[in-house]
């Protein structure tokens, strides 16, 4: 035999397979890395389209419910101490009304934070939209039953303010900077302390600003549907940009 003949038990170099290839190592790569939460609409966006929504549902209530507010409570607190006082136009029921449901559904929503919050952020800022969306969208429906009945400005104040207390400790604990969804009175006071006007860097001005404009949109839009249309065309249009957000919101910033 010739010295140069292969020993058939020692295998080739052209049979080793290899150990690992550039396309298998990244592919493992981008699958170890994907993140389930950052599917969908980034929070910041979807908060800004509930402040919107927050504008337009108190529209509805102050224009077409007897001035109160569902979604504002700090002008609700005013509005309450208005009717204390005899002013015209005001109501004291109302307004306890939307205060009361308020903060039940603030409880429910804590309650819902307590259970969801441990888990997935993307699936339970979803589950909280949806149920929103299912209240404000029976809210729609009791405003085009019976729009002229006096149980329906109580069933639609109870029933907003209940789902605006309900998003707003979700919205609290999300924890999400400088976007409240329903109260601009410290974001107003943080645009302008922190501007450059003041020495501050104004690092956070595009998000605020974005929120103010956000409530003047949602309130300008809420009025003119209230003015045309009555109350269940804006609890509609409000219903269903929230089940849109239930949807596609995702878990991240």
């Amino acid at each position: 035999m010739s010295p140069e003949a292969t020993d058939p038990a020692q295998p080739s170099p052209s049979s080793t397979p290899p150990s690992s290839t550039p396309s298998s190592s990244s592919s493992s790569s981008s699958s170890s890395s994907y993140d389930p939460e950052s599917r969908g609409l980034r929070l910041v966006a979807v908060l800004l389209v509930l402040t919107v929504v927050s504008g337009l549902i108190d529209a509805v209530s102050y224009l077409g419910l007897g001035h109160v507010f569902t979604a504002n409570m700090t002008g609700n607190v005013v509005v309450l101490g208005f009717a204390a006082a005899g002013a015209p136009g005001f109501s004291v029921p109302h307004t306890l009304t939307s205060l009361a449901a308020f903060v039940v559904g603030a409880v429910a929503g804590g309650r819902l934070s307590g259970r969801l919050g441990g888990g997935s952020r993307r699936r339970w800022a979803r589950i909280t939209l949806a149920v929103e969306a299912v209240f404000l969208g029976a809210s729609s429906a009791v405003a085009f039953a019976a729009p002229d009945a006096t149980a329906t400005i109580y069933a639609l104040i109870a029933v907003t303010a209940f789902a605006m207390g309900l998003r707003n400790a979700t919205v609290r604990r999300l924890g999400v900077p400088n976007l409240t969804t329903t109260v601009l009175t410290m974001t107003l006071t943080g645009l302008a302390a922190d501007s450059r006007a003041a020495g501050g860097t104004g690092r956070h001005s595009p998000r605020r600003s974005a929120s103010v404009v956000a409530m003047a949109l949602g309130a300008a839009l809420g009025a003119w549907l209230v003015l045309r249309h009555g109350l269940g065309i804006p609890l509609l249009v409000a219903a269903v940009a929230v089940a849109a957000l239930a949807v596609c919101a995702s878990g991240r910033e």
